[in-house]
């Protein structure tokens, strides 16, 4: 019981030194906007690891930070692996093949009126389709490798960034499109000039939400048919060993992943889109 309140004074003062900093004169320092974060992590990190042990938690229900970063260290090859399965194979390549179909669709929808009017409304229907209902049949379909699995991504990624797209291709106003003509832009110069760098921040945006949904997709879809590889497939496997601090590591390289893949997309949107609002400041 002890860890247990030693573990509670400790979140008290991180608690009061996480306020401190973010209502300092400092706050909006690039120093304070780092730190607080790392102290709030480092926290829960601490804490979780005295209360599993102040109270004797078995390992198969919550086994604590040492063990999972133990097991992690000890599996890393086996972690690669899968992570190559997973995220490089499936969830990367079904990404770039949905999102780049889903543009090129936009172009053509915003362009024909009545694609406009008979593809969205079938694809916001489409779109909702549960992926736990979509995933054992596009599994049955490709195979147990992981061309399933990128199936499983482009169908999960494409009509979020299409919609997106559309959006952002349709975002110019008129004023802007009378502008063009007066400069004697043809259609294609149009498109380049006006119509797509307006449309950026959509597109950006649904590139971002993809990043999440490839994953999970990805991951999803490996409950349902795998070779012996993959982060989902490790899940479950260790789910029926009852090794919970490998699922654990898996789920911290998942997170490390997904972290990574959208802070790139987020890092090359601020280059793109320097000039928008919501870039500034």
């Amino acid at each position: 019981m002890t860890l247990v309140i030693f573990a509670f004074v400790i979140w008290l003062v991180a608690w009061r030194v996480n306020v401190a900093l973010a209502n300092s004169a400092a706050s909006e320092t690039r120093l304070v906007k780092l730190v607080v974060p790392i102290i709030f992590g480092f926290t829960i990190l601490v804490v979780w690891e005295l209360v599993v042990r102040g109270l004797n938690v078995p390992l198969v229900i919550l086994p604590p930070p040492s063990i999972i970063a133990d097991t992690f260290s000890a599996k890393l090859p086996i972690l690669w692996k899968d992570f190559v399965q997973t995220f490089v194979k499936g969830a990367l390549s079904g990404y770039l093949i949905g999102c780049t179909a889903a543009i090129a669709l936009a172009i053509l929808v915003e362009r024909f009126d009545f694609l406009r009017r008979g593809l969205l409304p079938v694809g916001n229907f489409l779109a909702a389709l549960p992926i736990i209902g979509t995933a054992p049949i596009l599994v049955m379909w490709f195979g147990f490798d992981w061309h399933s699995k990128a199936a499983v991504v482009v169908v999960m990624v494409f009509f979020p960034m299409l919609v997106n797209t559309v959006a952002g291709l349709s975002e110019t106003t008129a004023m802007q499109r009378d502008l063009m003509k007066t400069y004697s832009a043809d259609p294609w110069q149009a498109f380049i000039k006006l119509r797509l760098p307006s449309a950026m921040p959509f597109i950006f945006n649904g590139l971002k939400i993809s990043t999440t949904l490839a994953l999970i997709g990805a991951i999803v879809a490996e409950f349902f048919g795998s070779p012996t590889l993959g982060m989902g497939f490790r899940i479950s496997a260790s789910i029926g060993q009852l090794a919970l601090d490998m699922v654990w590591a898996e789920i911290v390289v998942a997170a490390i992943a997904g972290s990574a893949f959208y802070g790139i997309v987020a890092i090359i949107e601020k280059g793109v889109t320097f000039w928008h609002p919501s870039q500034r400041g």
